[in-house]
């Protein structure tokens, strides 16, 4: 009977999170700047659950854009229960071939992003309604991964604000934690970010579950931070590597091989 509003709800994890919502009785929102995209899925989500899936068109670096689809989702529904952030934008480059307009946009997608839309929902809504927040991140930022600093520090900074928010939004019934995920096979991500050639290399032995994981397992995740079953837990970041940042290689050179060599 909830209402879930998803960010980069259109493809791979966040796609995911809706299935798997909408198959607990959630009614959805997806947003992202794909229009087509995200009503595409829609279809499929439908099809698939027989729950309400709502497709809009939002850029999340602009707040009036943000508004609008919130109003929409609320002319829709009447509410909002849920707000899932997974609208970010990521690939590998060394930080010395990163110009200074690629780092800026990771931060303005996957930090601003984050607040732009977390900020609208609170005035909209959760301020008198109360409501949940779940912030995708990542481990990036915990051991310095090699080839990620422009990543890393925008997701360390989301794990702050949820902090931060957490705090300051607790009064209104508001619960925010951060979800990060560790090599999730089948996403855009783990294509970008060199799954392939881990597997290849054999990488995921080193994980202490011996392998990379899988969308679903991350949606039962934000399933969990989303529901009541974690009704007393909010401010914290929840790992969803198998253990991977503790054991895995920080492999320079070997990430090199598949890194951009310039992003502008």
């Amino acid at each position: 009977g909830q209402v879930a509003f998803i960010t980069g709800g259109g493809s791979g994890i966040g796609f995911r999170i809706a299935e798997i919502f909408m198959r607990h009785g959630c009614r959805t929102v997806i947003a992202s700047r794909n229009l087509q995209r995200v009503a595409e899925a829609s279809k499929k989500l439908v099809a698939a659950t027989g729950q309400q899936c709502l497709p809009l068109c939002i850029d999340v670096r602009q707040p009036q854009t943000i508004a609008a689809a919130v109003d929409e989702a609320l002319q829709e529904f009447q509410r909002i229960d849920i707000l899932i952030n997974g609208a970010a934008g990521n690939f590998l480059c060394p930080a010395s071939a990163l110009s200074f307009n690629a780092f800026k946009t990771v931060i303005d997608i996957d930090t601003l992003g984050t607040f732009n839309t977390s900020k609208v929902l609170f005035e909209k809504y959760f301020r008198d309604h109360g409501g949940v927040i779940v912030n995708i991140t990542a481990t990036l930022s915990y051991r310095g991964q090699a080839l990620q600093v422009h990543a890393g520090a925008a997701k360390a900074a989301i794990d702050a604000m949820t902090r931060h928010l957490a705090v300051e939004w607790g009064p209104n019934n508001i619960r925010v934690n951060s979800l990060a995920p560790g090599p999730i096979s089948g996403t855009e991500g783990f294509r970008r970010l060199g799954g392939k050639f881990a597997e290849k290399s054999n990488q995921f032995s080193a994980i202490p579950l011996q392998r990379a994981g899988n969308k679903t397992e991350i949606a039962h995740s934000a399933l969990y931070l989303a529901s009541p079953l974690s009704s007393y837990v909010t401010g914290t970041t929840l790992v969803v590597d198998g253990g991977s940042w503790l054991t895995s290689p920080n492999s320079f050179s070997a990430l090199l091989g598949i890194a951009s060599s310039s992003a502008k």
